[in-house]
């Protein structure tokens, strides 16, 4: 599949299906607690999903069961949400969802603390944010895609991480996975030139120890080959003239990121 380059009107799309994900993600941090069920938290974000007028991007994916990838500690993505698999004080969950509105799609993926979490847990959930932004800086027309993986690599090397190299971002738009493929890892090429209209999800998977990751029975779930902890954040994106546009921010997240601006600038 060739790289796409989106119409306004595309895009104008596109920016509405990233508003809706924000409202299914600002709502399923409200319920993540000690307790809860990682089915329950699927049937709440479908649900939402589907108040908005939109579909799941994920339900039935490639067979995959569920709306919501919902990952826990040492799991990476694509988690099976269960109603045997209770939350727990300490825990770190990730989030990844999708969903389609007339036509088009948005992804974004979070991690959460579940209650009062390690340091080192937070830790991990506030850097796998950082390698996302630092990435993003150089989604900008005349970089080189590339350009994105190295910052993410750079940035989560400076704490020992470990990048996930079998997963990777895409890009999206009137399907989920379109071309191109984002490591968050250097590449010997600089891979292809960032021009405005590129709609992407990046999204960096950061394991507390190795990079390293295996498949577990139900051929879905990703897990740390260490069993170390994980975390995941991802945002469409689309590529402008200058600063990146976020499609998937929620208003929270809009308003701290425009003030850490002010605060720099």
């Amino acid at each position: 599949m060739p790289i796409t380059i989106k119409s306004e009107r595309e895009i104008e799309r596109m920016r509405e299906a990233g508003r809706r994900l924000a409202l299914v993600h600002e709502k399923l941090q409200q319920v993540i607690r000690p307790g809860i069920s990682t089915a329950e938290i699927d049937r709440l974000g479908e649900a939402c999903i589907r108040d908005l007028d939109s579909v799941p991007s994920f339900l039935h994916y490639n067979g995959y069961p569920a709306s919501i990838c919902v990952s826990v500690n040492d799991e990476v993505v694509h988690g099976i949400p269960s109603e045997g698999r209770i939350l727990r004080e300490g825990d770190i969950v990730s989030l990844d969802a999708g969903l389609i509105y007339e036509g088009y799609h948005a992804d974004a993926a979070r991690t959460h603390a579940v209650g009062g979490v390690s340091p080192e847990a937070q830790r991990l959930i506030d850097i796998t944010r950082e390698c996302f932004f630092e990435g993003i800086r150089f989604a900008r027309a005349g970089h080189h895609l590339h350009e994105i993986s190295e910052a993410v690599e750079a940035h989560a090397e400076k704490y020992g991480y470990g990048v996930v190299r079998d997963l990777v971002g895409h890009g999206i738009g009137t399907h989920l996975h379109e071309a191109p493929e984002i490591p968050n890892y250097r590449q010997k090429k600089r891979g292809i030139l960032l021009r405005p209209g590129m709609t992407l999800a990046v999204e960096p998977m950061i394991n507390a120890g190795t990079w390293k990751v295996r498949w577990l029975e139900d051929q879905w779930t990703v897990v740390s080959a260490d069993h170390s902890l994980s975390a995941h954040y991802e945002n469409t994106i689309c590529i402008t003239e200058g600063e990146p546009e976020i499609l998937t921010l929620t208003a929270r997240e809009a308003e701290a990121l425009s003030a850490s601006k002010t605060e720099k600038g």
